[in-house]
């Protein structure tokens, strides 16, 4: 732990005031970031959906990087794992929220693209691939479980892949008259600035939202300790609501400026390094395999995660105009499903 922050668990008071400046400024942080990457995203010709999911899922995932290795490295392996996946139901459900927030049309239906349809393919095959880790034999190569390597040999093989089926199409959604295409737009001052000053910009803002995030869980973790909640709940619950803020403030930010595409690509992007995090934590973890350590709630918030993501990537196929309370079908299913899980966990 830096040595600015004491150690957790801290006083009530302290732990509410981190929470809520982080988290404050863990919303600041996440609408600046949605403006630089927008314009990045068109400078670099990248697209959103690939600059969302890479770059984003990075910056928005530090914090829960540090946490997982922290707490598997100290010999809680239970929560380095739940803390990992924990977020991916929470963030999915942000694609809901988001929805929400845009009034045109359903958000899937504006945002489908042949990129972020791909992306949630790739996040399911790595959600299956943690799952299948536990039911494997616990065998470790130097400490590493070997679908730790499939998992991050899976996820660069995907990204090449994604990359090149972006410059050569096989299939793209239809155009309607509420679908955002992700073309260049103009983005103010940013548009007279510098690639590399809008790069040093993004990592800065990055930085201090991972930094904040972080400091966020840490306050989270002090105020479960004393209330003897399970380590599923915990981790997959609580730490996963602080954990996917940044996510749901991105989309929901990103929504509100016309970046359709990039709300459902950050979110995404989160999901994805949440699942190689626990590649972090496998190496963090000494004494065995933190797919072996994963108890039943863990691999609950792993299969919930799975279900939910399969429920998105059919939202952005069926693409519904408008569905039940100005959500598709799939944002009902979405709310429903973390709001069943997190009941299951509660008791």
């Amino acid at each position: 732990m830096p040595g600015f922050l004491p150690s957790v668990p801290w006083p009530l008071l302290p732990s509410v005031a981190v929470f809520v400046v982080g988290g404050v400024i863990t919303i600041v942080g996440s609408i600046r970031l949605v403006a630089l990457g927008d314009a990045l995203a068109d400078r670099t010709g990248w697209g959103e959906a690939v600059f969302g999911v890479v770059f984003f899922g990075v910056a928005t995932g530090l914090s829960g990087i540090v946490m997982t290795a922290v707490t598997a490295s100290t010999g809680h392996p239970g929560l380095g794992y739940s803390n990992a996946v924990g977020g991916i139901a929470a963030q999915t459900t942000a694609v809901a929220v988001a929805d929400a927030f845009y009034r045109r049309v359903n958000l899937e239906h504006a945002a489908a693209s042949l990129s972020n349809l791909l992306f949630g393919c790739l996040l399911v095959a790595l959600l299956a691939l943690a799952l299948l880790g536990s039911f494997t034999p616990d065998v470790t190569v130097w400490g590493i479980h070997p679908v730790s390597v499939v998992l991050v040999a899976c996820y660069l093989g995907g990204l090449r892949l994604i990359r090149t089926a972006g410059t050569r199409p096989m299939w793209n959604p239809v155009g309607t008259t509420e679908t955002r295409p992700d073309v260049p737009q103009e983005h103010g001052v940013l548009d007279r600035q510098a690639t590399s000053v809008l790069w040093t910009r993004f990592a800065l803002v990055g930085i201090f939202v991972a930094v904040s995030g972080w400091a966020v869980s840490l306050a989270a973790e002090s105020l479960v300790e004393t209330t003897g909640l399970s380590t599923g709940f915990t981790g997959g619950v609580l730490l996963g609501i602080v954990n996917g803020l940044p996510e749901t403030v991105t989309a929901i930010a990103a929504v509100r400026q016309g970046a359709v595409t990039l709300a459902v690509a950050a979110v995404l992007g989160g999901n994805i390094l949440d699942v190689i995090t626990l590649v972090v934590g496998d190496v963090a973890y000494r004494q065995g395999s933190i797919y072996h350590a994963a108890s039943t709630d863990d691999l609950l918030i792993t299969t919930v995660g799975l279900f939910m993501t399969t429920t998105l990537l059919g939202g952005l196929l069926v693409r519904q105009a408008c569905g039940w309370g100005r959500l598709g079908f799939e944002g009902i299913i979405l709310v429903a499903s973390y709001l069943g899980m997190t009941v299951l966990l509660a008791i």
